[in-house]
């Protein structure tokens, strides 16, 4: 059985334990990766989660059978529905892992749960995997509600006229 990790936020951790990982706000599923020799790709998802406005996310690691249907697919394009084994065969033979995500439809229980653990917080990536060094879109939709989304809209007018 394949160990699989779910990033949650730390103040719902003893909710977690007590009631095991329900299925997301609008009833997709429970997302994870699974936990594999990279600890960045097991975890990339980190930092994107923690724009939506987190203090910190913790690990909830668990196990669920190989035969597993999950979802799986890199975020943004078309899903399969196939097993867990699959999946992680998948991924591993991906020359790039990043953006990829899984989604159990289902909720996980308590006895599921193996551990929750505490993770460093600058973990993964931001908007997309391989956005650093790329200059953001510069609309005004894009930017809007924004931290600084003026003041980089300006820079970015400012830089392409200069060009």
């Amino acid at each position: 059985m394949p160990t699989l990790v779910h990033l949650a936020d730390e103040k719902n951790s003893l909710k977690i334990i007590k009631n095991g990982i329900k299925t997301g706000k609008y009833g997709n599923g429970v997302y994870c990766m699974p936990v594999l020799q990279n600890f960045y790709v097991s975890h990339q998802w980190l930092r994107e989660l923690k724009r939506s406005g987190a203090k910190s996310y913790v690990g909830v690691y668990f196990k669920v059978p190989s035969a597993e249907m999950v979802f799986a697919g890199k975020y943004g394009q078309k899903h399969r529905h196939i097993t867990l084994g699959e999946a992680i065969k998948e991924i591993l033979s991906l020359a790039d892992p990043l953006g990829y995500e899984l989604i159990l439809d289902r909720k996980i229980a308590p006895e599921e749960i193996t551990k929750i653990r505490h993770l460093p917080q600058t973990l993964g990536w931001r908007y997309f995997p391989g956005s650093h060094n790329k200059k953001p879109c510069n609309c005004e939709y894009c930017l809007r509600g924004t931290i600084k989304g003026k003041k980089t809209q300006k820079r970015l007018n400012q830089e392409t006229e200069d060009e």
